[in-house]
């Protein structure tokens, strides 16, 4: 299993796609598949059958996950995308930097 780099809750820009330029926050990451799941983006209609216990019925739409090549962090004080890289700090701990890029 490898390790990933957004986190859930990360500001994310997607790059590329039917919803490329779109922003959200990250829902769910799957490590294993290398998708995440992000708000608002991938919209999916599924048909849900009416079943004894099941609340919403008929045609429902919900996010499903995309690759995680698609989207990048977005910095939280710039508000700009970039490549996630880490940074020592003096006292040894280790932080998510994201590295200046070119897209907004």
């Amino acid at each position: 299993m490898s390790q990933t780099r957004i986190k859930r809750d990360d500001e994310v820009l997607v790059i590329s796609g039917k919803d490329k330029g779109k922003r959200g926050s990250v829902i769910r990451v799957y490590t294993s598949e290398q998708r995440v799941m992000v708000e608002g983006v991938n919209m999916v209609t599924r048909h849900i059958k009416a079943q004894p216990g099941v609340a919403q019925t008929g045609m429902v739409q919900g996010e499903a996950p995309i690759s995680l090549s698609n989207v990048m962090l977005i910095d939280q004080e710039t508000g700009t995308a970039g490549r996630t890289g880490q940074k020592v700090l003096e006292d040894g701990t280790k932080v998510r930097v994201v590295k200046s890029g070119k897209r907004s």
